[in-house]
């Protein structure tokens, strides 16, 4: 094997690697809490969904966008646990019994990547402060800490609740984004309301940027 080939062999190990565990923002179907038990700082979720019966355990899963390992597997249901760290950066620890939530199990290298790459690590929450319905779709400006103001930029890619959407109307604290009827009625924005909390997750790629300008700086 030639030593090109064997660098391209390298890159390509490091792609596989790089998007195991990732997602695409592109909601696969709702889950309900069946049960939420405490356990120390953690909080475990049983919850049933469609696609329960086809995961195993050690799997990721996005639950409203947070990347959470099956534990164990019930009927038609799984376990997963959030840990502080996630539950202080989430809504998670607001999760009740039949709380509906959005699931996507990880992305695969043989189709398509419809939405954008989302990691599963949500950054911050935001909330809801507009929900508007108009002519065949819904708009719903939210919140968010005006720190994280330099990583939303106009017609970007955003996850709310794990669901890639595109933000426009951006201002230094809040962003606006559309809402189809498909999608509306397919994730769990349709609950979405004024007051509501929700998860968000920024573009890996303008988390790398700034990361480069700081270390120029």
């Amino acid at each position: 094997m030639g030593f090109g080939v064997w660098r391209l062999g390298l890159f390509f190990s490091g792609i596989v690697n790089y998007l195991a565990g990732m997602f695409t923002g592109i909601i696969e179907c709702t889950g309900k809490v069946l049960s939420v038990a405490q356990k120390g700082t953690n909080l475990s979720f049983w919850i049933s969904s469609p696609v329960s019966g086809e995961l195993k355990v050690d799997q990721s899963v996005s639950h409203n966008g947070v990347c959470l390992t099956v534990e164990s597997l019930g009927n038609n249901s799984h376990l997963v646990t959030a840990i502080e760290e996630t539950l202080s950066k989430t809504n998670l620890s607001d999760w009740k019994a039949d709380t509906e939530v959005n699931i996507e199990r990880c992305m695969l290298m043989n189709g398509r990547l419809d939405g954008h790459i989302v990691q599963g690590h949500v950054d911050t929450t935001a909330t809801c402060v507009e929900r508007k319905e108009l002519a065949g779709s819904w708009e719903y400006t939210f919140q968010f800490p005006s720190t994280f103001a330099h990583l939303v930029i106009e017609k970007g890619s955003i996850a709310v609740n794990g669901t890639s959407l595109t933000c426009f109307r951006v201002g230094k604290d809040r962003f606006t984004i559309a809402v189809i009827p498909y999608t509306f009625e397919h994730t769990n924005i349709k609950h979405v309301q004024s007051g509501t909390v929700v998860n968000i997750e920024f573009d890996i790629l303008g988390k790398y940027v700034q990361r480069r300008m700081e270390l120029q700086a």
